[in-house]
């Protein structure tokens, strides 16, 4: 399995970060995860085909995280395939009406979108090999942390999501977490309405520590703001002794 991360910002793209998004592959197939803008040209960008995305997973409907969504479709309109579409209830009901405004599953698209709703802790089979499970986490209405899993390996995505304890029960048993880690402490205490929304730094270690959290891929940094990446690593470590990837745009994971 490789996880290439596409996007590692918050919802203000900067020069060197653009909003949240990742790829997973396993087993030939690409697995897209949430849907920012120009990601045809990101997965180019990575090396990839964006004909070989089979399945696209959306966290929740704001739109950092979805309005991608139909310029990536209408990139594949002649490419005669069908592209998996997860998501909780609201959020697959969004994004399809979201399509049907650009007409993008009208039949001269080749490129048909298949949706999936995910219901909160089903294990659903994505592929032979691949399943996905969905959890309820703290942020939208909409929102959905998802665990992958085969055989060999579990990686846990949170979302846009405060620390939540049901979730790092979870993460106990996952082989990966990728974590929203949007700011230092000190914002929480410039910024308290993150406190319900997002996580910061500092926190995040804590916890991870004391749910022994074995890899952790903190994500969504929200570099708009004065902060930079050696003050997000000296937090996490004042707790967390386990492995430790902070990920930018374009770089991977593999094992």
């Amino acid at each position: 399995m490789r996880i290439i991360f596409l996007g590692t910002g918050g919802a203000v793209p900067t020069a060197h970060r653009d909003n949240t998004s990742f790829l997973i592959e396993s087993s030939g197939r690409l697995i897209l995860v949430d849907s920012p803008g120009s990601l045809t040209q990101k997965i180019l960008k990575a090396g990839c085909s964006p004909r070989q995305v089979s399945a696209v997973f959306l966290s929740h409907i704001h739109a950092d995280h979805v309005y991608g969504l139909p310029s990536f479709i209408h990139s594949l309109m002649l490419e005669n395939q069908t592209v998996l579409l997860f998501g909780s209830e609201e959020t697959i009901s969004f994004c399809l009406q979201l399509l049907d405004l650009f007409n993008l599953r009208k039949e001269k698209i080749l490129c048909r979108v298949e949706p999936r709703v995910l219901h909160p802790e089903i294990r659903s089979e994505i592929f032979p090999g691949l399943a996905v499970t969905g959890f309820i986490v703290p942020h939208h209405s909409s929102s959905l942390a998802f665990l992958f899993e085969t055989q060999e390996r579990k990686i846990l995505y949170s979302g846009d999501t405060p620390v939540y304890p049901p979730l790092f029960e979870i993460a106990s048993r996952a082989d990966i977490l990728v974590h929203d880690c949007s700011v230092p402490f000190r914002y929480f205490e410039l910024l308290p309405f993150l406190k319900s929304r997002h996580s910061n730094s500092l926190e995040l270690g804590k916890t991870a520590r004391a749910y022994g959290v074995k890899y952790l891929v903190p994500c969504h940094f929200f570099s708009d703001l004065d902060f930079s990446m050696e003050e997000i690593e000296a937090e996490i470590r004042e707790n967390y002794e386990g492995q430790l990837f902070l990920p930018s745009d374009f770089s991977e994971l593999e094992w």
